[in-house]
């Protein structure tokens, strides 16, 4: 796998719709987007992972000091990361008591606890870890809309489960949404389409686009993305 930008500290990869981040559980599940970098790259190591049916911008570092480093910067929440998706109905309407920014954002919260019985589902619930997500609408139709996303907090399927619970599933969604939202596409329409840090080594400024030609009408989505 080729990145879309490398340096002797990190790798900036663009990942696609169905590969895991990390080897899963079982023979099966252990092809994946780190073991393929790992493959050029043998001192590549995770530094965060998108789920596996999202598509888009990914880093890696070079290294454990590397990992280190830049492992604080998206715990210390100084990594910029924008997502698109395309979500059933108009979450506009459902939020009008919401007030937005200058910009147009609005914000979801909602603690996020991983469901037990029903893992890897993730809910809504008061025992859950404090999650904050923002988004704001670009384009809708009469049954959808393509809005832009920006995890504030880093849980597990928050994007997802934040959407879900106020009632707009993402497109093509086979854990959060019903039968005939995920029939609507052959993939989950979310992708992580940018990514803006400081480099932790020489403090210049990068910022990472990997766009995609999506709809808030039929077709949903181009062909190839």
């Amino acid at each position: 796998m080729i990145p879309i930008h490398e340096d002797e500290h990190l790798l900036v990869l663009e990942k696609p719709s169905g590969l895991l981040s990390v080897p899963g559980r079982g023979p099966d599940k252990q092809d994946c987007l780190s073991k393929r970098v790992q493959g050029r790259y043998p001192e590549a190591l995770i530094v965060h992972r998108l789920d596996q049916d999202t598509s888009g911008l990914l880093l890696m570092a070079r290294g454990i000091e590397a990992q280190r480093r830049l492992s604080k910067l998206f715990e210390t929440r100084q990594v910029k990361k924008r997502y698109v998706a395309v979500v059933a109905g108009h979450p506009a309407q459902s939020q009008a008591a919401v007030e937005t920014d200058e910009d147009g954002w609005r914000t979801i919260d909602g603690p996020i606890l991983l469901d037990w019985e029903r893992r890897p589902l993730h809910i809504i619930h008061p025992d859950g870890k404090a999650s904050r997500s923002r988004w704001r609408a670009l384009q809708t139709s009469d049954s959808a809309s393509l809005i832009e996303l920006e995890p504030v907090t880093g849980r597990t399927h928050q994007l997802r489960v934040h959407l879900q619970s106020i009632g707009h599933p993402m497109l093509g969604d086979s854990l959060y949404a019903p039968p005939d939202i995920k029939a609507l596409s052959p993939r989950l329409l979310l992708h992580a389409q940018e990514l803006a840090f400081v480099h932790p080594f020489t403090e210049q400024a990068l910022a990472f686009k990997a766009p995609v030609q999506w709809f808030a009408s039929l077709p949903f989505i181009t062909p190839l993305t």
